[in-house]
């Protein structure tokens, strides 16, 4: 899947991955002449790349990216509740996860560009960001859909005013 970058880190080998805007990270080497990517060397480089896409294998694979939370929760649908929205191709935003829980019965759960997957209370569906999906519930079935995205990050704390005697 194409992924767009959002930003660069170096790694703890002191080489640079772009992170993508599904939370995966990705390596960015200028290493000739295996991979030849000199603009990664320098701030002005790296800069005219955000917003490119690059391949992003691990959302290929479905593979949950570090540091999401959840966020919200749907109620909990039967095959007779499920709205229909959810029965017809959707998707979820840019950087947003999910989880399909399936408390009873069975659910089959439909990726646009691979085969389906029949979920049960022993599976979970991983729901990738932006890829076209449909749920269609068996017979007495209740489900369940949990959102997740990336961690906010805290800024630190202010500093206190020094009192009237630290001055």
């Amino acid at each position: 899947m194409k992924r767009g970058i959002i930003g660069f880190i170096k790694d703890e080998e002191n080489e640079w991955k772009a992170e993508l805007n599904c939370g995966h990270f990705q390596h960015t080497r200028h290493n000739p002449p295996f991979f030849n990517r000199p603009w990664v060397e320098t701030p002005e480089g790296r800069k005219e790349k955000l917003g490119t896409t690059l391949d992003c294998l691990r959302c290929d694979q479905g593979e949950w990216p570090e540091g999401f939370v959840a966020y919200k929760q749907t109620k909990i649908f039967t095959s007779e509740t499920t709205p229909k929205g959810l029965l017809r191709s959707h998707n979820t935003k840019k950087g947003v996860w999910a989880k399909i829980h399936v408390t009873q019965g069975e659910l089959l759960y439909q990726k646009e560009d691979s085969q389906a997957e029949l979920l049960n209370s022993n599976t979970i569906g991983i729901i990738v960001p932006e890829q076209m999906h449909h749920v269609e519930p068996k017979a007495d079935t209740s489900f369940y859909v949990a959102f997740y995205k990336k961690a906010e990050t805290q800024d630190p704390p202010l500093p206190q005013p020094l009192s009237g005697e630290e001055k």
